[in-house]
Order: structure tokens, then C-alpha cells, then sequence
């Protein structure tokens, strides 16, 4: 078995858990990979030999990004929406009905080769391991083949048919989305979703989907407070969900729910960005125990962006949190809110998921905003 050892790192990030400081970051480091694991962290001048040799220059390495919420399969295109709330027509859940209609129409084909490319531009950015919802089929058939095209690319893959009520009877809709649709989608989806907001799913909807999923052996995850106060945090905290996703909208109780739960708070800065709504009180949440990871929310509507970078550097310009908290956000607490521990830090054991910033340290992906600092992405201890 061939290793490789990455030197002269400038700062490694490893995200260790057990190290002193937020990011366990390592000066003038070197990491060895073997078996597309991460064997060997420390300085450069104690690494072991290796077959291969990568000299970073000085440049930093950090884990992969982990992009714990995204919707890549979908067809169609929505900036005109995106330009009407640009010049303040407000953002509302009912949008997403129009991306249903062209994703029906979309071959799978047409629908594979967009997910790709979204993959792909993600891997460009840094993001090694990504989560892909369904949600813009609503139809049994739709569902169910949105989640094989989303299995090309990920495990970690999410049955959203609870987006949105595309017509009729929402009670009708809900009973199918916790019976045939559920059937046909649960083979191929790690977890289940529920967008519980106004406009979308009420509370006891949700817990109805979330009930089913779970008998169905599928974990929870939920969109809530998204666009104003409401149950769902505090719901995903009752049901002891691992995370609870957009969280703009909190009252003294969510926050305490959220801590003493345990549940990640993962926040969506580039919905903010795209919707022009206020951002969610991160500082208030870390300051409070709270867990928070930070994703894209990869979407045609309220948030076409796959930058995980620029989250990093809105999530500090409008959300009170340091550079480090950011990264860490991106990073391990993304691994934790997919309930991955093989991802998100760079420790021996996990896989040797990194990407190599072209900057010296991590502080540049929110000093140096919108520049292309990523150099090179490893999967696997493979580049790609």
C-alpha cells in the first residue's frame, strides 16, 4: 500500500477534537495518507518517510468542506425570482412549485448530467462530502428517481417529499407522502426532511412525516424558522433530530431547546445573502452552547450558490462568528450534523478528505472573499 506525505503545510487545520485550540491548527505541519486515510499528522520536521511527496509551499490545508444541506436535483431556472426579490418583492415557500414542474419534465439524463456539474463545482470550492435532497418531484415517481440520481453522487442523500403542497388536499398529501411515496423513496435516502414553515408543513404534519420516516428507518432532519417564529425548532430538539436547518428566526426557548438537546443548528448565510432577509444570530447561539454548523443550501430558488467559502466569509461578516468558528462550522460541525465521524477533521483514522488553500491560513477564506483560494481538493487521499 503506497503513502504519500503532504509537507511544508504552512497551517494545517486537523480539527482535533482533543487539541487545545477550536481548530487544533499545526504550524509548518505535514500530513501522510495511506490507504486513503489520514496516517500521520504533526510538524514537518518529524515526518515519517513516504513513496510520494506533495510540498504545499507554505499554503494551508484544511478538511474538506462538508456541505450538510443541499437540493442539486432540479431543472429549470429561476433569476428572474431572484431579481424580483433583488428589487424587494418578498421571498415565499411557493416559488418552489415552479421548479417541480420543470424537474418532472426533465429527463434523467438532463437531471444526472446537472447534478454532476453542481458536484463538480463544489469539488472545485473545497466541499469532499455533500448531502443531496429530493423535493421538486411530489410525485411518487419523481421522488423515488430524484433520489437514484442523487445516489450517483452521495450516501448521503434525503427524501424532501414534504417541500411543499404542489396541489389539492394538503391531509390527501401528506398520506401519500408517508405511504407510496415513502415506499418508493426510503431505499434510496439515508435521512428524511420536512419543510416546516409557513406556507409549507405545520407542526403536527411534520411530526407525522418525520413518525413515518423514522418506522421506515430513515433519520430526521427538518427546514424550520426559516421565515418567522414558529414550532420547528423546538420540535426537532423534542425528537432529539441530530440538526435542524435555517434557524433565522429564534426565541429565547428555541435557543435553550437547541442547547439543552444537543440538536446542530445549521445555518444557511447564502439563503440570506440571496433572499435579503436578516441572518440568523450565530454569536447568540455559539455564546448560548449551542452547536452550530454552517452549509450552502445549494438550491434554485432562495440560494443558488454551491460556495461553501463564501458561506465561511458571510457566516463571518454578518453572523458574529470568528474566522476559525467558521471553518470549524464548515468542517467538523458538518461531519457531526450528517452523523459522520469519518469526515471533517483530519486525524489519523478519518478519511483523508482535504483541500488546499492557495492563502497561508484558514483567516483568508473570509479575508480575502469571492477569490478562487482553492488550489487542489482530495478525496480519499486522491486528488480530484
Amino acid at each position: 500500500m503506497s503513502s504519500t506525505v503532504v509537507t511544508h503545510i504552512g497551517e494545517l487545520v486537523t480539527n482535533d477534537p482533543e487539541a487545545e485550540d477550536l481548530l487544533g491548527a499545526i504550524a509548518d505541519a505535514a500530513l501522510v495518507v495511506e490507504g486513503g486515510r489520514v496516517a500521520w499528522v504533526g510538524p514537518a520536521a518529524e515526518a515519517p518517510d513516504a513513496d510520494e511527496q506533495i510540498d504545499a509551499g507554505g499554503r494551508a490545508v484544511l478538511p474538506g468542506f462538508v456541505d450538510s444541506h443541499s437540493h442539486l436535483v432540479f431543472a429549470g431556472d429561476r433569476s428572474q425570482e431572484f431579481a424580483a426579490r433583488m428589487a424587494d418583492t418578498p421571498y415565499a415557500a411557493g416559488g418552489i412549485r415552479t421548479t417541480v414542474a420543470a424537474t418532472r419534465a426533465a429527463t434523467d439524463e438532463q437531471l444526472t448530467s446537472h447534478v454532476a456539474r453542481l458536484v463538480a463545482e463544489m469539488r472545485r470550492q473545497g466541499t469532499t462530502t455533500v448531502e443531496i435532497k429530493s423535493g421538486y418531484g411530489l410525485t411518487v415517481k419523481d421522488e423515488a428517481r430524484s433520489l437514484m440520481v442523487a445516489r450517483q453522487f452521495t450516501e448521503e442523500t434525503t427524501f424532501l417529499g414534504a417541500h411543499v403542497v404542489p396541489e389539492g388536499d394538503p391531509a390527501a398529501y401528506v398520506e401519500l407522502v408517508t405511504g407510496p411515496m415513502l415506499d418508493a423513496a426510503k431505499e434510496h435516502a439515508r435521512w428524511i426532511d420536512v419543510f416546516c414553515e409557513r406556507g409549507a408543513f405545520d407542526e403536527d404534519q411534520a411530526r407525522a412525516v418525520l413518525a413515518a420516516g423514522e418506522r421506515a428507518g430513515l433519520k430526521g432532519r427538518l427546514h424550520a424558522n426559516q421565515l418567522t417564529f414558529g414550532p420547528g425548532v423546538r420540535l426537532a430538539a423534542e425528537l432529539g433530530l441530530v440538526a435542524v436547518d435555517h434557524c433565522t428566526y429564534l426565541d429565547d426557548a428555541d435557543v435553550d431547546a437547541l442547547r439543552d438537546s444537543g440538536t446542530i443548528a445549521t445555518l444557511l448565510p447564502g439563503v440570506e445573502f440571496s433572499t435579503k432577509q436578516p441572518y440568523p444570530d450565530a454569536r447568540r447561539l455559539i455564546d448560548a452552547g449551542v452547536r452550530v454548523a454552517i452549509a450552502s443550501d445549494c438550491n434554485p430558488g432562495s440560494c443558488f450558490t454551491s460556495s461553501l467559502p463564501l458561506c465561511v466569509a458571510l457566516a463571518v461578516r454578518e453572523m458574529g462568528m470568528t474566522p476559525a468558528e467558521a471553518v470549524h462550522a464548515a468542517t467538523y460541525r458538518g461531519a457531526q450534523a450528517l452523523d459522520r465521524d469519518d469526515v471533517g477533521a483530519l486525524t489519523v483514522g478519518r478519511r483523508a478528505d482535504f483541500t488546499l488553500l492557495d492563502a497561508p491560513s484558514h483567516v483568508h477564506l473570509a479575508y480575502r472573499p469571492g477569490v478562487p483560494l482553492v488550489a487542489g481538493t482530495w478525496v480519499d487521499g486522491r486528488p480530484v
